[in-house]
C-alpha cells in the first residue's frame, strides 16, 4: 500500500505556515490584554482570547520538539553520534541575539520612552532588579517571571526559558538513549532545585509560594516538545502503521473538527493543554509529512511570517504598547470599531516590519554563519 509519508529528509513543508499560526495566536491574546491593562474596550475576558497566547505557545513547542529531535534523530542515524558542542552553539546563534536584545531594552531603554509606559512596569524596574537580570543573564527568563515577574515588553521570554530548559535536556536523551533514566532524573532534581532555591530568597508567605510553583509547573511543558519528539521518532522510524491510519482524510477531518469545535468553545478543564497538544502534534504531522494533507499552508506570504516568527514572538509586545499608546495621546476622541480594526493592522503590520528588519539584518546574517560553522 502506498504511503502519504514524504521521504527521510531535512526539510518538511508547512512548517512557516505553522510558526506563522502560532506566532498570531500570541500576538492575539497579547494585544487583547495589552488593551485591557490599558483602559481600552478590549475582549480579555473571553476564554478564546485569554486561551490564545497559551496555545499559540503549545504549537511553538509541539513543532520546537518535532523538528528538533528529528535532526538529533538523523545526525545520530548519520555519524553514530550526536555533537552536543554544536548543537548548543548552533541553539546560541538562533537564540540569544534577540533574546538579549530585548532584555537590554526592557531594563534600561524602553523605561525612558515615554509612549512606552505600561502600568505596573516601574515597580519591576525599581526593585529586585539584580534578580531579575541575573535570572534573564544565565537565560533563566521562567524562573524570573515566576519569582519576580518581569516587564511587560519582556515578560514572553519566559517561553525561551523552558526551549532552554528542554535542549540542556534532549540532545543527552538522544546521545545516550541507555542512560536516560538517570539523565532525566538529574535535569528534574536540577530543575526543582534551582526552583526550591529561588522561593527561599524571595521571602514570600507560603500561600504566594504554592501559587508560585503552580504556576512555574504550568508554564514548564517539557512534555509537550517531547510530544513533538515523539512525532519524530514515529517519521524518522517509519512507523507505517500508526502513521498510515493519522494520515487518512476522512480521519484529518474528524481530528480537525473536534479541534475547532474545542478552541471556539473556549472550555476550559484540567490538562486542557496537553490535549491541544495531541491535536497540534496530529496537525504537525500532516501538513509537514502526510503528502496527502487536506491542509497546506504552502504560500509566500506565511512563509515569510514564519521565518520571522521568533522575532515577532520578540518584538511584537512593545509594538503593540507603543501604538496603543501613540493613539491614546496623539488620537484620543478616535474610538469605536473603526479604532479598533486600526489597532489590529497596526500591532500586526508593525510587529512584521519590526520584525522583518532584525531578520534581515540582524538574524539572517547571524543564520547563516551559523549554518556555515556549525551546520543546521
Amino acid at each position: 500500500m502506498e504511503s502519504g509519508l514524504v521521504e527521510k529528509k531535512r526539510y518538511f513543508p508547512n512548517l512557516n505556515g505553522i510558526r506563522c499560526i502560532a506566532a498570531f495566536l500570541v500576538i492575539f491574546h497579547h494585544l487583547e490584554q495589552a488593551k485591557h491593562a490599558m483602559g481600552i474596550y478590549n475582549l480579555y475576558e473571553i476564554a478564546l482570547v485569554q486561551h490564545a497566547g497559551r496555545l499559540g505557545v503549545g504549537l511553538f513547542f509541539v513543532l520546537s520538539g518535532f523538528l528538533i529531535t528529528y535532526l538529533l534523530l538523523e545526525e545520530k542515524g548519520r555519524f553514530g553520534n550526536v555533537d552536543t558542542g554544536k548543537f548548543y552553539l548552533r541553539r546560541v546563534f538562533r537564540i540569544w541575539p534577540i533574546y538579549f536584545l530585548i532584555v537590554f531594552l526592557s531594563f534600561f531603554v524602553f523605561p525612558h520612552i515615554d509612549l512606552l509606559a505600561f502600568p505596573g512596569t516601574d515597580e519591576k524596574l525599581q526593585t529586585h532588579v539584580t534578580e531579575r537580570l541575573t535570572l534573564l543573564f544565565l537565560v533563566l527568563p521562567n524562573f524570573a517571571f515566576v519569582l519576580y515577574d518581569l516587564p511587560y515588553w519582556c515578560a514572553q521570554t519566559w517561553s525561551i526559558g523552558v526551549e532552554e530548559q528542554f535542549y540542556y535536556l534532549w540532545p543527552w536523551l538522544i546521545k545516550y538513549p541507555k542512560k536516560r533514566i538517570f539523565i532525566l532524573l538529574l535535569f528534574l532534581a536540577i530543575t526543582a532545585g534551582l526552583l526550591y532555591l529561588g522561593l527561599q530568597l524571595v521571602h514570600v508567605p507560603e500561600q504566594t509560594q504554592n501559587a508560585m510553583i503552580s504556576t512555574f509547573l504550568g508554564q514548564f511543558r517539557i512534555q509537550t516538545m517531547a510530544l513533538g519528539g515523539f512525532c519524530a521518532w514515529l517519521v524518522y522510524n517509519r512507523k507505517m502503521r500508526f502513521l498510515e491510519f493519522i494520515f487518512r482524510k476522512d480521519i484529518q477531518i474528524a481530528a480537525y473538527g473536534m479541534l475547532a469545535v474545542l478552541f471556539f468553545s473556549g472550555l476550559h478543564f484540567f490538562g486542557f493543554l496537553e490535549v491541544y497538544a495531541f491535536f497540534f502534534a496530529f496537525f504537525v504531522l500532516n501538513v509537514s509529512c502526510n503528502k496527502n494533507t487536506i491542509v497546506s499552508l504552502e504560500n509566500p506570504v506565511m512563509n515569510h511570517l514564519g521565518k520571522i516568527s521568533y522575532g515577532l514572538y520578540i518584538y511584537h509586545v512593545f509594538v503593540i504598547v507603543l501604538i496603543i499608546n501613540f493613539s491614546k495621546r496623539y488620537f484620543p476622541d478616535f474610538t469605536g470599531i473603526y479604532y479598533q480594526i486600526g489597532l489590529y493592522i497596526l500591532s500586526f503590520a508593525g510587529s512584521v516590519l519590526v520584525a522583518s528588519f532584525s531578520y534581515f539584518f540582524l538574524e539572517k546574517p547571524l543564520l547563516a554563519f551559523k549554518d556555515k560553522r556549525f551546520g543546521r
